[in-house]
């Protein structure tokens, strides 16, 4: 249910904004983000038809249906950097959609279209109902652990963002594994915490501040290197924080990463983007 949409002014921006050659700029990114995000959804939802639709079209070799998989999950992946980018623009431009959600729920939406990004695997519709859908992340190595009564629960947050901060986790954890991701989530009195565990290479204790910065990766092939994916793990920081939130890593070299969501159940605006 919709409730409200904020727009916070940050003076340290008057400036920048009110200036027209920043905002003519600023306009032409976001139209273009909008032209590019049509072709694409085209094109995801023409191979997404062609997969489901065997028995109309023919059916398909193995070639071609790896080519078909291949291009669903580049268009899906397109598709949301295009929008999260859109989602970084409008938060710092202050403006944030206030609603109620579950949050239980969008983490299972979530998981679902960052396991077919990354994988490649299309979820089939009865998969994707609650205790099928279980199974399921289980059979790919993905645990999802909820504190009791949690699945119930409504929060009042930023349900776009939330995604798109979450999303970025999963795919992050998905891509480095070697075999399990494992997701908790709780509450914590006016606190939502969500712990996202991968068993993969793991991260050098120097390179814990660095991978939350943009256009780096930290490390080596030798030293535990990890990139985000889409806005990456720094867009996912900028919008936890936008959101009175905050993301921290533990890991280890060879022993896998923990990134640790720390998320308020209602609107905290910060105007902090550091």
């Amino acid at each position: 249910m919709r409730l409200n949409m904020i727009k916070m002014g940050k003076s340290k921006e008057k400036t920048e904004t009110g200036n027209p050659d920043y905002l003519y700029r600023e306009i032409e990114i976001e139209f273009l983000i909008h032209e590019l995000k049509d072709p694409v959804s085209v094109i995801e939802t023409g191979v997404r038809f062609l997969l489901e639709n065997r028995e109309k079209y023919g059916a398909l070799t193995q070639r071609q249906e790896k080519t078909l998989l291949r291009m669903l999950r580049s268009a899906k992946k397109t598709r949301g950097m295009l929008h999260d980018i859109l989602e970084i623009g409008r938060s710092k431009a202050g403006c944030f959609n206030y609603c109620r959600f579950m949050p239980v729920e969008v983490v299972c939406e979530v998981l679902v279209d960052s396991m077919e990004t990354i994988t490649g695997r299309n979820i089939s519709q009865p998969e994707k109902q609650r205790d099928g859908l279980v199974k399921c992340l289980e059979e790919h190595g993905i645990f999802l652990d909820v504190a009791p009564g949690l699945n119930l629960e409504e929060i009042k947050q930023d349900e776009t963002k939330f995604r798109q901060i979450t999303g970025n986790l999963f795919k992050n954890a998905l891509y480095y594994r070697n075999e399990r991701v494992e997701i908790r989530m709780k509450r914590e009195a006016d606190l939502l915490l969500l712990d996202v565990t991968d068993d993969g290479p793991g991260i050098e204790p120097e390179y814990h501040k660095s991978i939350f910065e943009r256009y780096i990766k930290a490390g080596n092939d030798s030293g535990g290197s990890r990139k985000g994916h889409g806005i990456g793990l720094a867009g996912a920081l900028v919008l936890a924080k936008c959101l009175g939130g905050n993301i921290s890593v533990e890991s280890r070299k060879g022993k896998g990463a923990t990134f640790k969501l720390v998320f308020p159940v209602s609107m905290k605006v910060s105007g902090s983007f550091a």
